[in-house]
């Protein structure tokens, strides 16, 4: 602890924080990292997978399977979640499920029923929207300064 710390806190308060670092847990990062590397690859093989199926099976291209695998993805999530499938299996593999889409789907199926009970509109519609709202703001403004960029140097001829 810094000196600066040190000397707004009482020694009954410092004899407590060396008793409780010395009993906290050590967090294995390099494990959760590892988890969630692998976890996170296994959702995205899992999607290539379908990807694959659709482009395969059905009447889809390379090109145009994608939209179809997001929504299966996103399906499978939502269902997962409502069972409650999706936050054990998120607890086990930490942020390997939080990145691939089908975090996003479970972010707002979560939210979604966790404020049912104060009514569609303003429990789960407000709520759900609340998370969903800051994602897509985040998304179009990226896409909208890579736009300008791209622009801007395909204009250069660098590109």
């Amino acid at each position: 602890m810094s000196s600066s710390k040190m000397k707004n806190v009482t020694p009954t308060q410092q004899a407590y924080q060396r008793l409780a670092q010395k009993h906290e847990l050590k967090r294995p990062v390099l494990k959760n990292c590892m988890r969630a590397f692998f976890i996170g690859g296994l959702i995205c093989f899992f999607g290539q997978g379908v990807q694959t199926m659709y482009y395969t099976f059905f009447d889809f291209t390379e090109r145009t399977a994608g939209n179809p695998t997001v929504a299966t993805l996103i399906f499978i999530a939502v269902l997962l979640t409502g069972f409650g499938v999706y936050d054990r299996f998120a607890q086990f593999a930490g942020a390997g499920t939080a990145v691939p889409v089908t975090g996003f789907a479970n972010s707002i199926a979560s939210a979604a029923i966790e404020h049912r009970t104060e009514g569609y509109v303003l429990g789960v519609g407000g709520n759900m929207f609340k998370l969903a709202g800051s994602v897509i703001v985040f998304g179009t403004v990226a896409a909208f300064i890579i736009a300008i960029i791209k622009t801007v140097l395909l204009q250069w001829g660098g590109l």
